[in-house]
């Protein structure tokens, strides 16, 4: 018996060290990022998230970004404000790592801001062919 108690005190100590103080959740979302050096832009690009949560996220981009270099995501979220308005989540933080895994930026704040133009609902009259004959 005590083997198998051996193995299991394995695998918790194994899935505790895994565990991370925010959770991930495994999205995919396109996204633009603005790198910072000294309070001024950098680098601008583009990418697309990996994982996402509270704590930071997982991005994908073009190329490896610098760690320990300040920055802002403009993640493109696709649901819309009382069905109407597009929304973006804008997070600053800081790059932890960047390798063949993808760039890993802890979240220093995040917020939803609007996108731009409302999309406009039909109004019942809206999209019926009217008749110019009298």
């Amino acid at each position: 018996m005590a083997p198998v108690a051996a193995g299991k005190l394995t695998s918790v100590a194994a899935f505790r060290s895994e565990q991370r103080a925010h959770q991930r959740y495994p999205i995919i979302f396109d996204l633009d990022y603005k790198l910072f050096r000294r309070g001024r832009v950098e680098h601008q690009g583009s990418g697309r998230t990996l994982n996402i949560g509270s704590g930071g996220v997982l991005l994908e981009t073009e190329g490896a970004l610098p760690s320990g270099h300040s920055i802002e995501l403009v993640i493109h979220w696709p649901f819309l404000l009382e069905g109407v308005c597009p929304l973006k989540l804008v997070m600053r933080g800081r790059i932890v790592r960047s390798d063949a895994k993808g760039v890993a930026v802890q979240a220093k704040h995040h917020e939803f801001r609007t996108a731009g133009a409302r999309v406009r609902k039909n109004k019942p009259s809206e999209g019926r062919v009217r008749s110019m004959a009298g």
